[in-house]
């Protein structure tokens, strides 16, 4: 048994989960490996794979087509951690927010959404988290409010969805969707993203198709050359939010990096190697993104890209220098996008009423658990002029220490 846990140990170096091999952290093609060091049949591994993502059982104990002697094998040197879940926040507007403890204490968010009626009855959409706070910075929005902890695992990832899915199992639903656009910059952990969507996609699991599968940036151009490449057929969404760089600049740094030409450069370029249309992010802030004149210049900026662009009102997120743009605002900035040519949607609400903007309900639950004030004024002021160098080193230094995560790692078949 020592000589099998070594060769384990080898064999899977970066899943081990105090001192045993992580099952849900293995693609469906390492559990293959995995069980041939165990000396089991090939078709062991495919048994593995059901009893974790389609019955989604949380014990080796409860895998009662395997062997007790295989069974005790498993419990030997290997485990199936899983999240913690705090209570489920229901809204009034067919939303529930999740809130996830970590092995380590850290919190995380998921949101359940029923709004796919038009996919049979019974669909969910699920926004789930890629890391453990953000190195982003953008100014109008909670998920960076406390930096970045940590990139998330990519069993923290899945089991985000198993969680909720165990859930909806009572009610005859099931997760038909899955929208990376929760807490965290997804391309800045690519490696377990695509691991990630990798174990969700498969046909034996859960089986949620890659075009039902939603990745949302702020502008990682490096990252996102790198997903087209893949030639996977999942949707892409640009948080882009401004028509200028000088105003890009000011609420998204990482446009300091990687500014609006590059980023469209890049959007083109994935769109030639998928066919899949883009998904342009546009939050509505009175008086900073919403007149007329951002409006013609958005319509000349996504010319030639076959695109849809999302207004989102804006989720309050304690800010003292921002509002939402009125409805009539909203409205008018909507029909010139669309006398332009451009599709144009505005996102429907779905959990203002219970903090579902991303990083709300985490900073919340951390300033309970510090007995920091949450009040508007204990925020920073936005200004379109700050100071010089305002913010800018710490935000570059994030990037900076991200910047492994989009770099060429180990591949794994189409995947990774």
């Amino acid at each position: 048994m020592a000589a099998c846990s070594e060769e384990l140990a080898r064999a899977f170096p970066a899943h081990l989960h105090e001192g045993k091999v992580n099952l849900k952290d293995l693609l469906p093609s390492e559990l293959e490996t995995f069980v041939h060091i165990l000396g089991q049949s090939p078709y062991r591994a495919r048994q593995l794979v059901r009893w974790l993502y389609v019955r989604r059982v949380g014990s080796f104990a409860e895998m009662t087509d395997l062997s007790r002697a295989f069974r005790q094998l498993l419990e030997e040197v290997a485990v199936l951690p899983s999240l913690h879940l705090a209570s489920p926040q229901e809204s009034l507007q067919d939303t529930t927010k999740f809130l996830f403890t970590l092995p380590d204490g850290n919190p995380i968010e998921s949101v359940r959404m029923r709004y796919l009626e038009h996919l049979g009855p019974g669909r969910l959409a699920v926004c789930l988290s890629s890391q453990v706070g953000c190195a982003m910075g953008c100014e109008f929005c909670a998920s960076g409010r406390l930096g970045l902890v940590r990139n998330l695992q990519t069993w923290e990832m899945v089991d985000q969805i198993l969680a909720i899915q165990r859930l909806a199992d009572q009610r005859g639903e099931r997760v038909a969707n899955l929208l990376f656009m929760g807490i965290g910059e997804p391309l800045h952990n690519f490696r377990n993203l695509l691991r990630a969507i990798c174990i969700l996609n498969h046909g034996d699991g859960l089986g949620v198709g890659m075009r039902h599968i939603a990745i949302s940036t702020s502008g990682v151009v490096p990252a996102i050359r790198r997903l087209a490449e893949k030639r996977l057929p999942l949707k892409l969404a640009i948080s882009l939010h401004a028509t200028s760089d000088e105003l890009r600049d000011r609420l998204m740094p990482v446009n300091r990096r990687w500014n609006l030409a590059e980023l469209l450069a890049a959007c083109r370029e994935y769109q030639a190697a998928t066919g899949r249309r883009i998904t342009f992010e546009y939050v509505m802030l009175d008086g900073v993104n919403d007149s007329l004149e951002e409006a013609d210049r958005l319509v000349g900026l996504l010319g030639g890209l076959r695109s849809l662009v999302n207004l989102i009102p804006w989720n309050p997120v304690d800010h003292p220098s921002f509002r939402r743009s009125s409805k009539i605002r909203v409205r008018a900035f909507q029909d010139r996008v669309q006398q332009g040519g451009l599709r144009c949607t505005v996102r429907r609400e779905k959990g203002s009423d219970i903090d579902a903007a991303c990083g709300q309900l985490r900073i919340r639950e951390i300033r309970r658990y510090l007995g920091t004030p949450t009040r508007a004024e204990h925020m920073p002021a936005f200004s379109l002029n700050p100071p010089p160098g305002v913010r800018t080193e710490a935000i570059e230094a994030g990037l900076d220490a991200r910047k492994a995560c989009i770099e060429e790692q180990s591949v794994v078949g189409n995947y990774v």
